[in-house]
């Protein structure tokens, strides 16, 4: 009997390992691919590239475009190692407030009722990102309704902080404080929450004290190799013979400020150092109405297409980057990464204490501009303007930050393994 108990023994510990289940994330974003909203290409290269690390995804879009009526896309597909099932949800017109928060309501119920039909699998997280609006709410039905299962939240925007920075919603009603609450409880039900940047962090502690974020940036969706020079003939379009060139490119909605830009424009006049603004926007009308006559560094050009992105953002010397101090922790422009990645140094228009203006000045990759400081770039510009040693090597340095530090690889890879710190912590 005891000889048949050693063997037995033996024969267990001789045995391999059972095999463990592969890790699995459920994705919930409101649009994915082939949708080229940035937001939704962050989110499709972060599920293609933790699939490509081992992770069974699934992503769960809706089936409608974010732009156009009408467009609708199959409910389910395998693409690159991703399983997209997509939510059948109404064409309620996404450009209309009524619309978004109708959109937002069926999304948020769909996903819930998904957290109770859908199998339930071990080593198993869903991450959420901040598209619909609100999105972080749905930790609290998949907490309720699976309790095995890990939630995580990306935030890209901070509501209702953002909704009040815009004017949308008063400081002190009682809708921001109900949102704050709701807000705070799926909060609470998260096990991870990743922010843009410490300033977004802050905001986050004091919506709710238990939270302590990480920070996990988005990425640049064009990554040279080295710092391209600029196309010549794109080059001329935008900036005609400067020697200086500074670009504004992407959205110019009320969360950005042209006024620092503008009076840096007036302060360089004359000194070869030229201006363009390619943005689209409610407040691109606006700088366009506040540019004189004698503004004659400052040009405009219309919106590029995605093929001629790349040649667009290396034509320039530096990128324009702005966010308005009331909005600072609620969002963060991600043109900052794309300047980096191109090796294009940074005029920065916000507050001194955000997180793009301390990465500014922890990678010496350009400058913050407020009303105060105009003089002092203005001067540093100039003699910028007249040196290309030393912008050279300010290509090379804002390159060398952006792979170090902010590259789509090593955000995937944070992500990777703050995702199976959570997996392990279950075990």
């Amino acid at each position: 009997m005891i000889d048949a108990e050693r063997a037995a023994e033996r024969g267990r510990e001789a045995a391999p390992p059972a095999p463990t289940e592969p890790p699995r994330l459920t994705l919930l974003y409101h649009f994915f691919r082939p949708d080229d909203v940035v937001s939704a290409r962050l989110f499709d290269e972060l599920a293609t590239g933790l699939a490509e690390r081992g992770w069974r995804v699934t992503v769960r879009p809706a089936n409608r475009s974010c732009f156009g009526r009408g467009r609708r896309f199959p409910r389910r597909e395998v693409r690159a190692g991703v399983e997209i099932r997509r939510v059948w949800r109404p064409d309620f017109d996404q450009s209309s407030n009524r619309g978004r928060l109708l959109n937002s309501a069926w999304m948020h119920a769909a996903w819930a009722w998904s957290a109770l039909v859908s199998r339930r699998r071990p080593n198993e997280v869903m991450l959420v990102g901040t598209d619909p609006i609100l999105g972080v709410l749905a930790a609290i039905p998949w907490k309720l309704l699976r309790r095995r299962t890990k939630t995580a939240h990306w935030c890209f925007d901070l509501y209702p902080d953002a909704a009040v920075a815009d004017g949308m919603l008063a400081p002190d009603g009682w809708l921001p404080r109900l949102l704050a609450r709701l807000t705070a409880a799926a909060y609470r039900r998260c096990d991870l929450v990743a922010d843009l940047g410490a300033c977004m962090g802050r905001r986050l502690q004091a919506i709710e004290p238990s939270c302590h974020p990480e920070t996990i940036t988005p990425w640049s969706l064009v990554e040279p190799a080295t710092p391209p020079a600029p196309d010549p003939a794109v080059r001329h379009e935008l900036f005609g013979d400067a020697t200086l060139g500074l670009l504004y490119s992407g959205s110019f909605g009320r969360a950005h400020s042209y006024e620092e830009f503008l009076a840096l424009a007036r302060a360089l006049c004359g000194s070869g150092v030229a201006f363009c603004f390619a943005g689209r926007g409610n407040r691109a009308d606006e700088l366009r109405a506040a540019v004189g006559p004698d503004d004659a560094n400052i040009r405009f050009a219309g919106f590029a297409p995605e093929d001629q992105l790349e040649q667009r953002l290396t034509a320039c010397d530096l990128h324009l980057v702005s966010l308005r101090p009331e909005w600072t922790g609620t969002v963060i422009p991600s043109k900052f990464f794309g300047a980096l990645a191109a090796g294009r140094g940074v005029v920065y228009a916000g507050a001194p204490e955000s997180a793009i203006a301390g990465w500014v000045r922890a990678h010496d990759a350009g400058w913050v501009l407020t009303p105060a400081t105009v003089p002092e770039v203005a001067a540093q510009l100039r003699a910028l303007a007249d040196n290309p040693v030393e912008l050279a090597a300010l290509r090379r340095r804002c390159h060398a930050a952006y792979h170090a530090h902010f590259s789509r690889s090593r955000m995937v890879e944070q992500w990777d393994a703050a995702l199976r710190a959570l997996l392990a912590e279950r075990r």
